[in-house]
């Protein structure tokens, strides 16, 4: 031992013999130049362990006197709080070593994050890997937007407290609308990772907005599907269009899909697990656009698809952004939505549409259904008349 460390130690056993006498369960400790303490505390946040078990609180305190005075004041805070079973681990976690409650916004803002995406896992495999992509555009396209507001609200309003900032940029969104519902998600996530208590719960400023208003869509006819395919001079982006179109996919599935089966004759294809509904098998709908676009022949644009790279969100935008550089009269998912209503007039059943779009039969039903245009309910009667073999009771009328 260090000849300059002996005081120190003398005065942390000291420290101990009163703490032991008081019987608050914890001991501080040396650990080179810095204080922690050590006692039976809760599991932390990400740990698999369910019952309370000897673990090392670190202070972030220097090993000397004025240190050391501290760390017995810590001593005696959290063994009250453990009595009163309101002991939380993010009030003592540090990150770069700082406590959450010692950053500024911005030093917070960058915590959540890093909590947020690395809660996937980092280690190899197509699952993690799927999440990890996953993640990054969740983050990129549904947190990091509104977080950024919540700064700039924070800088032009420094009078307001976090909370207050908080609500201030919750209610400069529009009311009853998804961005207000998605800035309330966001901001009520961050508060949860800096144990931040709200005054009034952010999901009663939501408002009335629900997946059931989903804007209604004009369709592409199946006539002007044909029609658009034929503006596209690149083979590889013609065969992205027409395979879109035929089996409903999102953007980004058509990079991968097990397409074997399709060049071996039959007329499935296969979404990949890596995609953002997991793996799920799609069948053509019309069956001859397969032989009419000639889907058999491979023929897809070189775009990136490692996702440890890139995201399924960056794929699609490609999609979209070449969609556009073609002119072409409506987007992408509007392929994808016009297969959904074209299986309602072959009368495939909704959960066997919703298993292969890769969603739920509630959201198949609520979203696609609306959509049903006149000329799609008038073509849908014709359809059911021509299959039905019923005829209408005959009865003599008096003339």
């Amino acid at each position: 031992m260090a000849q300059d460390q002996q005081p120190i130690d003398a005065k942390i056993d000291q420290v101990n013999q009163r703490l032991k006498a008081a019987q608050l369960g914890l001991q501080v400790e040396r650990r080179g130049q810095k204080l922690s303490l050590r006692g039976i505390l809760p599991p932390r946040r990400e740990s698999d362990r369910l019952r309370p078990h000897q673990q090392r609180l670190g202070l972030n305190l220097p090993a000397t006197p004025a240190g050391l005075k501290l760390a017995e004041q810590e001593a005696k805070i959290i063994a009250a709080q453990l009595i009163q079973n309101v002991f939380d681990w993010r009030n003592y976690e540090t990150i770069g070593g700082k406590r959450l409650n010692q950053m500024d916004l911005a030093e917070k803002l960058k915590a959540f994050e890093a909590h947020f995406l690395g809660r996937r896992s980092s280690s190899p495999g197509p699952q993690n890997v799927k999440a990890a992509a996953s993640a990054l555009t969740t983050w990129r396209t549904a947190y990091a937007p509104y977080l950024r507001k919540l700064e700039l609200t924070a800088q032009s309003r420094t009078q307001l407290s976090l909370p207050e900032a908080i609500y201030a940029t919750v209610r400069a969104t529009t009311e009853n609308s998804r961005s207000r519902q998605a800035c309330c998600t966001a901001l009520s996530a961050l508060a949860e990772f800096l144990n931040l208590e709200l005054p009034k719960d952010l999901k009663t400023l939501w408002g009335t907005y629900g997946p059931g208003q989903a804007e209604s869509r004009n369709l592409p006819t199946d006539e002007q599907i044909l029609d658009t395919l034929e503006q596209i001079p690149n083979p590889a982006w013609r065969f992205v269009y027409a395979i879109m179109a035929t089996y409903g996919l999102r953007n980004h599935e058509v990079f991968f899909c097990d397409y074997a089966s399709l060049v071996a004759g039959e007329p499935s294809i296969k979404v990949l697990d890596s995609t953002k509904a997991g793996s799920h098998e799609v069948w053509p709908f019309y069956p001859e656009w397969v032989e009419q676009f000639d889907l058999r022949q491979i023929c897809l644009p070189p775009v990136e698809t490692d996702l440890s790279r890139t995201t399924l969100q960056r794929i699609g935008q490609q999609v979209t952004i070449q969609f556009k550089r073609y002119n072409l009269p409506f987007s992408p998912y509007n392929l994808r939505h016009a297969w959904a209503v074209r299986t309602i007039h072959f009368g495939l059943s909704d959960s066997v549409a919703a298993r292969m779009m890769g969603h739920s039969v509630a959201v198949h039903t609520r979203t696609y259904h609306q959509w049903l245009t006149r000329r799609d309910q008038q073509q849908a009667v014709e359809t059911a008349l021509q299959r039905s073999t019923l005829t209408a009771p005959g009865r003599a009328v008096a003339l």
